[in-house]
C-alpha cells in the first residue's frame, strides 16, 4: 500500500479521535495490591513465586466499572483505555490461552468484559492496552533483558528460537480481544525497545490481522515506536505498522507533534495524574485541576489529545482524589467543552497570557493571566465580530483603549466597562473568551 493510501486512511480513521481529544488510561492489575505501582516486578526483581500470593489474593471486590464510566463520562473524556494485560502477563480477561488471568483469581470475573459493557453504557468509545513484553510467559527473553525481572538471574536464560511460541500466543490473545469483546475503538500496545521492535512482533503480520477483523479501530504507535522513541508515523512514508497515533509520555512536545515534512500528524499525551500509572498508596503527588485543565488546553492547541490515567486500587476503586480532580476539571468542561471538542491549532500564534484553540471561525481564548487593562488580541484587529465569554453566554467587549495608537494591528477585548479598567478573571483556572471571527 502506497504510503499516501495510508496516510489517507489514517486521517479517516481518526477523525473521531481528533474531534473527542480527552480520554481516561486505567492503569489496573496485580500490582494495586502491592501498591508500588505497575513495574513492581521489574523494579523489585520478583521472581513468578514471589508475586504468585498477590494472584491468589485479588479479589476486587469494590469493582464497579459503571462508577468509572460515570466518573469520566462527568469529566468530560470521550473515551477510555484498559490494560488488558500489563508487562508482567496478568489477563484481567477471560483468555483462553493461559491460566494466568482474573477468572482463576478470587475475582472469578471477565473484567475487561465488564469494562467494556459499563463504558459503551455511558456513550464511551473503548480501547485496549496490551503489553507486547511478558515477565511471565515463559518463552519471553529473560536474562539479559532490559526490563525482565529475572535479567540478572543466569539460570533464567531462554532459547531464542522459543520466542516464535510466545509470538504466537500473543498475537493469539489479540485475536481474542478483537474476536470476542465487540467493537473496539482503540487498540494500545506498549512498549518497543532496542531490537524488540517492528518486525520482531512480526507487525505486519499482526497488523493485517487487526484490520482484517476491526478495519476502524486506531492503534498507536508502539509496535515500532514507544513513549521517548518515533518510529515511521513521523515520516512522511510510514510503515504498516506505523500506527495511527503518536503517543509522547508523561511529556507534551514543544511544538506539537508533525512528520519529517511538516505535516501534522495524529498524537496523543498519555498523562498521569499522580507520580504512578499503577496504584500506589504513598504517591500523593497529584496534579491539580488548573494544571490538568491547562495542560489539556495545551494539547488541543497543538493538535493533540490529552489521555489521562488513573489506578485504581486492589479493591477495585478510583481512589478519591483523583475523582475529586476528575470532577473538578469535569466541572469546567461542562461549561467550556466547546473550546476543546472538535478544536485544533489556531491560525494565530500562541498569545502571552494564555493559549488559542480554534473551530472553524471560532476562535478560543484561554486567558491564564489577567491583564492590565484590557486584554491584547495580536493581529486580531478588524477581525473580530463578536465576543462572549463561553462558561455563561454573557457578552465581552471589543473596544479599543484610547492607549493602543501605537498597537494598529491589535484588537482589545474587555470583561467589563470602563474598558481601560482591570478586572479579575471570571475562573483563575481558565477563562475563555469565544470569538466569532468576521
Amino acid at each position: 500500500m502506497s504510503a499516501n493510501k495510508l496516510v489517507q486512511e489514517r486521517t479517516e480513521r481518526t477523525e473521531w479521535f481528533r474531534y473527542d481529544r480527552f480520554g481516561m488510561f486505567i492503569h489496573w492489575g496485580l500490582y494495586a495490591i502491592p501498591a508500588r505501582g505497575e513495574w513492581v516486578r521489574s523494579t523489585e526483581q520478583l521472581t513468578i513465586e514471589d508475586y504468585q500470593p498477590y494472584f491468589e489474593q485479588f479479589n476486587p471486590d469494590l469493582y464497579q466499572p459503571r462508577e468509572w464510566a460515570k466518573a469520566a463520562k462527568a469529566a468530560g473524556m470521550r473515551y477510555a483505555v484498559l490494560t488488558a494485560k500489563h508487562h508482567d502477563g496478568f489477563c484481567l480477561f477471560d483468555s483462553k490461552l493461559t491460566e494466568y488471568k482474573s477468572t482463576n483469581t478470587p475475582a472469578g470475573r471477565d473484567l475487561v468484559r465488564e469494562f467494556l459493557e459499563a463504558f459503551r453504557a455511558e456513550g464511551i468509545k473503548v480501547g485496549l492496552y496490551y503489553s507486547l513484553i511478558d515477565w511471565y510467559h515463559e518463552d519471553y527473553p529473560a536474562y539479559g533483558d532490559k526490563a525482565h525481572p529475572m535479567r540478572n538471574n543466569e539460570n533464567f536464560k531462554r532459547d531464542p528460537q522459543t520466542f516464535d511460541r510466545y509470538l504466537d500466543y500473543m498475537h493469539g490473545q489479540i485475536r481474542e480481544l478483537l474476536t470476542g469483546y465487540g467493537k473496539l475503538d482503540i487498540m494500545w500496545f506498549d512498549f518497543s525497545y532496542d531490537e524488540m521492535c517492528g518486525e520482531k512482533w512480526r507487525a505486519t503480520e499482526l497488523m493485517t490481522m487487526i484490520r482484517s477483523l476491526q478495519p476502524h479501530i486506531i492503534i498507536d504507535n508502539r509496535l515500532e515506536g514507544s513513549g521517548d522513541l518515533a518510529g515511521s508515523i513521523y515520516t512522511a512514508e510510514p510503515s504498516i505498522y506505523a500506527g495511527d497515533f503518536a503517543s509522547p509520555e508523561q511529556i507534551i512536545p514543544p511544538e506539537g507533534v508533525t512528520n519529517n515534512a511538516g505535516e501534522p500528524i495524529p498524537w496523543e499525551a498519555c498523562i498521569t495524574l499522580n507520580n504512578n500509572w499503577g496504584y500506589s498508596a504513598a504517591d500523593n503527588c497529584y496534579k491539580n485541576a488548573t494544571t490538568i485543565i491547562r495542560k489539556l488546553v495545551e494539547c488541543v492547541s497543538k493538535n493533540g489529545n490529552m489521555l489521562l490515567n488513573v489506578g485504581p486500587d486492589a479493591r477495585g476503586e478510583i481512589p478519591q482524589q483523583s475523582l475529586d480532580i476528575l470532577a473538578e476539571v469535569g466541572s469546567w468542561m461542562k461549561r467550556n467543552g466547546d473550546s476543546i471538542y472538535g478544536c485544533g491549532k489556531a491560525d494565530y500564534d500562541k498569545p502571552e497570557w494564555g493559549r488559542f484553540t480554534q473551530k472553524g471561525n471560532k476562535l478560543y481564548a484561554h486567558v491564564f493571566e489577567q491583564s492590565i487593562g484590557p486584554i491584547n488580541l495580536t493581529g486580531l484587529e478588524g477581525k473580530l465580530k463578536s465576543a462572549r465569554l463561553l462558561a455563561d453566554g454573557s457578552e465581552v467587549f471589543i473596544s479599543r483603549p484610547w492607549s493602543a495608537a501605537l498597537f494598529e494591528n491589535n484588537a482589545f477585548i474587555s470583561l467589563a466597562k470602563p474598558e481601560h479598567f482591570t478586572f479579575p478573571l471570571p475562573d483563575a483556572r481558565n477563562t475563555v473568551i469565544e470569538l466569532e471571527l468576521e
